[in-house]
């Protein structure tokens, strides 16, 4: 029995007033232990009724407290076994602000990953418009979110950029997005026929929803054209531009049958010769 009394207590000197012992370390094993225990328990207790995609969200956050508790959890063991806390931190005063500086950027990605997985303003399978890049989510870390492009790249987003640039979430309203075409014309063109022309093209497009139904736009009359516009909508929006295009070669196809003339701006020059 004293042999083993002797084991748990005996320490080792990590400094004039810090002892670490056997029995201290043991201590600090059983509570990590019986603190994973109890954060598994809570953890299982509040997603056992969320989606599967909730749940993945929810892990992220919780891994990032977990962290905290055990780091808290570790500072107050050691306190108590006899560690100066204070002037360790306050002797790494000067290292402890340089680190700070240089993970500034880290913790602001963190910080914003937890307010888009709270505030659920992104989704996984979303199409977002950040900075000009347009991409469709498939992963959303605690702090990168990833998105790919069309020509499938994939965009690696660091979160802190959702509090510094303006977002555009173009499906948070659904898939169905109004699209648009703007085309001119030669003045003394049919009207009439233009819109019905314009229509058509649209409608002949299987990509071009039926309701709402597609509609023409008299916008302007501009400098050398009467401009158009052709608004339709579809239910795809990340690979809207191959519809697009489709359209505008139809419409330059009716045109074309139709002899009706887009202009292109002309500028007459004239020369003075001066003796």
């Amino acid at each position: 029995m004293d042999a083993i009394n002797e084991f748990f207590n005996y320490s080792v000197s990590l400094g004039e007033s810090f002892k670490i012992s056997v029995k201290g370390v043991i201590v600090i094993l059983v509570l990590f232990i019986a603190i994973s225990i109890f954060l598994k328990f809570i953890k299982r207790l509040l997603t056992r009724k969320l989606l599967h995609e909730d749940k993945l969200k929810f892990n992220s956050v919780f891994s990032f407290t977990q962290f905290f508790i055990y780091l808290v959890v570790v500072l107050i063991s050691l306190q108590n076994m006899g560690a100066e806390l204070t002037a360790i931190l306050a002797a790494s005063a000067a290292l402890l602000v340089g680190i700070g500086l240089a993970l500034q950027t880290f913790f602001q990605d963190i910080i914003s990953g937890i307010f888009i997985l709270v505030d659920q303003s992104v989704h996984v399978g979303d199409i977002i418009e950040i900075d000009g890049k347009i991409g469709r989510v498939v992963e959303i870390n605690l702090r990168t979110t990833r998105a790919v492009t069309v020509s499938n790249k994939v965009l690696v987003i660091p979160n802190h950029k959702y509090l510094t640039s303006i977002l555009f979430n173009w499906t948070e309203n659904g898939i169905l997005t109004r699209e648009s075409i703007d085309v001119g014309v030669a003045y003394g063109s049919d009207v009439v026929l233009v819109k019905k022309i314009l229509l058509q093209a649209a409608e002949e497009h299987p990509k071009v929803l039926k309701d709402p139904p597609p509609g023409v736009l008299f916008m302007d009359f501009g400098e050398s054209s009467l401009d158009f516009r052709l608004v339709f909508s579809v239910d795809d929006s990340f690979t809207v531009n191959l519809p697009k295009s489709d359209i505008r070669f139809r419409i330059n196809e009716l045109f074309i049958q139709n002899k009706v003339t887009i202009p292109f701006p002309q500028r007459d020059v004239y020369l003075k010769q001066t003796n």
